[in-house]
């Protein structure tokens, strides 16, 4: 019998392929009792990553899940590519740059080709690694623990090499923003990582499509007044355009 921390990871990737779950058929499925499987699902809703309904569960969809790159790279791939040229088109000749780690940010960077005498840092293997041929890039990587879901680098050893440097730009990766609970990401070691990288940047700008907006996660990085600039499509709602012009933010629209 699996353990309960293994049976409601696995119950939480059921609920993201068949968006709800029921309490007869999971309890049939783990061998365990239609007690405990409640018991399970009321942990999830706590959490924040389901919603009980009669006889089972349903996915709550504003709720950001920690999901390998490679999933996170097959949603809305053209709606990403464009706002990644985008974001790039921002990047001068001679610029200090930070490339967080993640679907969108990772596309920017054959748009970095033709940029000259650039220094970039990034906590990104995959992004370090098409970097690497680049002579026209002073590359940077930062040390630190392996998150294999994200293929990125965090922990203190990471944030104390970070903090002695300063950089023009930080192009931030985002999972979840929302007008309250503003720019938020999974895993705890990654969002105090992000937070070191905005206190090293001039200016930061956030890259986000539509589909992030209204969703919420664990941590937060920063609140959404504290960035520069948001690159996003045109699928962001007229409200939160209106907010974050009003606190001074930039928002840049992706055309196709």
């Amino acid at each position: 019998m699996i353990n309960t921390l293994k049976r409601r990871e696995l119950i939480i990737d059921q609920l993201c392929r068949e968006g709800s779950v029921r309490v007869e058929d999971l309890s049939g499925q783990y061998d365990v009792s239609s007690v405990t499987i409640r018991n399970d699902l009321r942990y999830l809703e706590k959490s924040g990553c389901a919603v009980r309904a009669y006889g089972g569960a349903k996915l709550n969809k504003q709720f950001v899940f920690d999901r390998p790159l490679q999933d996170k790279g097959r949603i809305n791939r053209d709606v990403k590519y464009t706002i990644a040229c985008t974001a790039a088109a921002l990047v001068n000749d001679g610029d200090s740059i930070i490339l967080d780690s993640g679907s969108t940010i990772s596309q920017m960077v054959p748009q970095l080709q033709g940029k000259q005498e650039l220094v970039v840092m990034t906590n990104a293997l995959n992004i370090a690694f098409e970097l690497a041929s680049n002579e026209q890039v002073d590359l940077m990587v930062i040390g630190g623990s392996v998150r294999r879901k994200s293929w990125s680098l965090y922990g203190p050893s990471a944030e104390q090499h970070i903090r002695q440097y300063r950089f023009d730009k930080l192009f931030l990766g985002v999972d979840g923003f929302d007008l309250v609970s503003g720019i938020t990401t999974p895993n705890p070691g990654e969002a105090q990582l992000n937070r070191a990288m905005c206190d090293v940047a001039r200016e930061v700008i956030a890259v986000a499509d539509a589909s992030k907006f209204g969703r919420t996660s664990f941590c937060m990085i920063r609140e959404i007044g504290q960035i520069h600039k948001l690159v996003t499509d045109s699928g962001i709602p007229h409200q939160y355009r209106r907010s974050l012009e009003d606190f001074g933010v930039e928002v840049i629209i992706a055309d196709r």
